[in-house]
């Protein structure tokens, strides 16, 4: 099981397929649902039990969903060694908000159940499929065209995408491990046109542009 804490999130599990296994709150008006029996519980005791510096009301135990399949029939993403929980948070919104439905990490991407990630999805992790397995071999099992992020790649925007393939993101610092670079079936970027003085872009804002592109081709 794992705990998720804030009013928005929990609503969101409460009102998914995840299945709750209890709700403390300190007001028992704010959460009313039929699936979990809600506790009330002080300020104070709540601080003791929570992760946050400043506790948001409500913290869920929710166990974890069940295994399900990959669909290759549609646009993938695969996550390369994330490790900054916050990232990971905000791709996982970013896959809800341009309906990639399937994530796929590498085994030591952070844990999509971290109470740091869970908090920057705001709920979206509901909504998409979270594997985590090991990537060289997912890659290589995989039928289709594997595109890789890489500094000095083809301008996304040049590229003529195909209605599937899958988008590979490296780590923060390091990029897409060498290994996996060799799968990759062709290198894409995104251009500069500034200065040149910033050396890169956060990784989730350039996982943004990328799925843009992506959804501006593909519907």
């Amino acid at each position: 099981m794992f705990l998720v804490e804030g009013i928005k999130t929990v609503q969101e599990l409460l009102h998914s397929s995840f299945e709750p296994h209890k709700v403390y709150t300190t007001d028992g008006a704010i959460i009313t649902s039929d699936r979990v029996k809600t506790e009330l519980i002080s300020e104070a005791d709540l601080r003791k039990i929570s992760s946050l510096k400043n506790p948001n009301t409500v913290l869920g135990i929710f166990k974890f969903p069940d295994k399900k399949p990959v669909d290759d029939l549609e646009w993938i993403l695969a996550l390369d060694d994330i490790r900054d929980p916050g990232n990971l948070g905000t791709i996982i919104r970013l896959c809800d908000w341009f309906g990639i439905r399937h994530l796929v990490c590498s085994n030591n991407t952070v844990d999509c159940y971290n109470p740091k990630v869970l908090q920057a999805t705001m709920g979206s992790i509901t909504r998409v499929n979270m594997v985590y397995t090991d990537l060289v071999e997912f890659i290589r099992a995989y039928q289709g065209p594997v595109y890789g992020t890489f500094m000095g790649g083809e301008p996304v925007h040049a590229i003529k995408l195909p209605p599937k393939g899958i988008l590979v993101v490296g780590n923060e610092a390091n990029g897409i491990s060498n290994e996996i670079a060799g799968l990759v079936d062709q290198r894409i970027g995104i251009p500069q046109f500034g200065s040149g003085h910033t050396e890169s872009l956060n990784v989730a804002t350039a996982t943004a542009i990328f799925l843009h592109e992506i959804r501006r081709i593909v519907k």
